[in-house]
């Protein structure tokens, strides 16, 4: 059964975002919306929940439908109320006092602890927070749920949990998904929504598995544009000859003939379609200066410890070689990313570190952490640029266009740039730094697909030795050839990610 139509719909901005987009999403639907960083994918999502009115089309929904749409934002007005308290208030007026039960149904659902359920919107961290907005819609108990980057900010544990809670819901209410997190797609959806400017695709397929069909989709369309155009090109030579000859002879029926076969060309070129191109959101592109090094990195059973001094886990004896892509695996608060700055700080300040860990003194270092910190707000990318990297004006204009920062925004705080921007800048500042060793924490975070398939090629084109902290499944198993679990307190090597994953999925069931 149909609950939501669109029929030929389009949205424009400053340039059309989708157009003559037809779709139906119907009851047993996990439908996938997957495009570039800005290219739609929420603007879709608002017009589903009647938010937004399209530039042209129509959207039919049944009568009396009940949409629930998570944003991504958590609202000013929540932030001060607890998280039960944030769940119950979107009850609606005439269920508030009664029906309270229907909170805790819920919070149940998604396994929210109860010291968790009294604590402010405020003091959660973003996974918890995006669980509040999950909450809050599903207690409505909507006829369609639209999700808009679910995963952001949840660590394994709670995309397993939130995979799993997706999977459970009855099979009648269509789910809509707009995520970068391709395991994700594939763990919960059944249909992919490929969102263009034009032409956008739909397949009866999760990610993995549609994304094959539309590259040979536009691999045939590439084909049959290339052959148009060779055949345009023929017609257009014969015509060019006949035209010659019947110029010379006078021949009235050679100049018809003429016309004739450069209209056919037109009529050829008008309609030969070229294979979608994505636009790019910004080049990622690394360096790797190298090192005859071969061992990069000594750990002499190190104590990685909290701020105040509290041990979380031992290393025992470790060697980074160069080479390596060392992924560090483990639930959240173990200590990886306390790890990572122990890294960081024994190559860049290492009087900082009392610890027995042995750098190569050719090490240099690339770092990227999960909140890019190393973007400050109020700085703009243009100073930014030339300041850290020493190059002239017109250079740096144009490494940061490369990098998608437009002439209009590269001279703006970094804090207006969108989330995408910002770490394609961070990517750049990487390059520019020129590093033999890369330390990176979370690094996919806010990327898209393209960006996060980009920045895997990198790694793998330079050779590039790193240490990587990751919750994105599909960028470890791309990445990664060593495996580092963090579990009860020591460190192990392990051949493969796929037994943690699986132990984190069964946890979450």
């Amino acid at each position: 059964m149909a609950l939501i139509s669109l029929k030929n719909l389009g949205v424009t901005m400053s340039a059309p975002l989708f157009s003559n987009l037809n779709l139906v999403i119907s009851a047993g639907d996990r439908l996938g919306i997957v495009a570039a960083n800005g290219r739609g994918k929420s603007t879709l999502l608002r017009c589903l929940a009647g938010a937004l009115d399209p530039t042209t089309g129509d959207i039919t929904r049944t009568r009396g439908l009940r949409v629930g749409h998570v944003e991504q934002a958590v609202s000013a007005a929540l932030l001060e109320r607890s998280f039960h308290q944030a769940v119950a208030d979107a009850l609606p007026p005439d269920q508030a006092d009664h029906e309270l039960w229907r909170v805790d149904v819920v919070l149940d659902s998604l396994d929210v602890p109860e010291a968790m359920r009294e604590r402010p919107v405020r003091a959660l961290s973003g996974g918890w927070q995006r669980l509040a907005l999950i909450a809050r819609v599903w207690v409505t108990d909507p006829d369609v749920l639209l999700l808009d980057e679910p995963t952001n900010h949840l660590d394994l544990a709670k995309i397993g949990q939130l995979e799993s809670w997706l999977n459970a819901l009855p099979r009648d209410v269509p789910v809509v998904v707009a995520s970068h997190d391709r395991a994700f797609l594939d763990a919960t959806t059944n249909r992919t929504l490929f969102l263009r400017p034009e032409q956008s695709a739909v397949f009866s397929l999760p990610y993995s598995r549609a994304r094959q069909a539309l590259d040979e989709v536009d691999a045939s369309a590439e084909r049959k544009f290339q052959r148009d155009m060779k055949v345009a090109q023929q017609l257009r030579r014969q015509a060019a000859k006949l035209n010659n000859i019947g110029i010379n002879s006078g021949s009235d029926l050679l100049t018809v003939k003429t016309k004739q076969l450069n209209q056919r060309a037109e009529r050829l070129e008008d309609a030969a379609l070229p294979a979608h191109r994505e636009r790019s959101s910004g080049a990622i592109k690394l360096a790797n200066r190298g090192t005859h090094a071969k061992v990069l990195i000594t750990l002499d059973d190190v104590s990685v410890e909290t701020p105040d001094g509290t041990p979380l886990f031992r290393t025992g004896k470790r060697v980074i070689c160069q080479g390596d892509r060392i992924v560090l695996l483990g639930r959240n608060g173990v200590g990886k990313s306390r790890f990572v700055e122990l890294i960081r700080r024994a190559i860049a300040e290492p009087e900082t570190v009392a610890q027995p860990v042995k750098v190569t003194p050719s090490v240099v270092l690339g770092y990227s952490d999960q909140a890019l910190s190393g973007m400050r707000a109020d700085d703009t990318p243009l100073a930014m640029l030339s300041r850290k990297f020493e190059v002239g004006d017109q250079r740096a204009r144009s490494l940061l266009a490369g990098a998608g920062v437009s002439i209009e925004m590269q001279e703006r705080r970094i804090g207006a740039l969108s989330g995408g921007q910002v770490a394609r800048l961070m990517m750049l500042a990487l390059r520019l730094a020129n590093p033999n060793f890369y330390l990176l924490d979370e690094p996919t975070n806010h990327l898209d697909i393209d960006g996060q398939e980009a920045l895997e090629a990198e790694l793998l084109a330079h050779q590039a030795s790193c240490v990587l902290a990751s919750h994105d499944r599909s960028f470890i198993r791309a990445v990664g050839n060593r495996f580092w679990l963090v579990e009860k307190r020591k460190l192990t090597e392990v051949d493969s990610p796929e037994a943690f994953f699986r132990s984190v999925a069964e946890t979450a069931g």
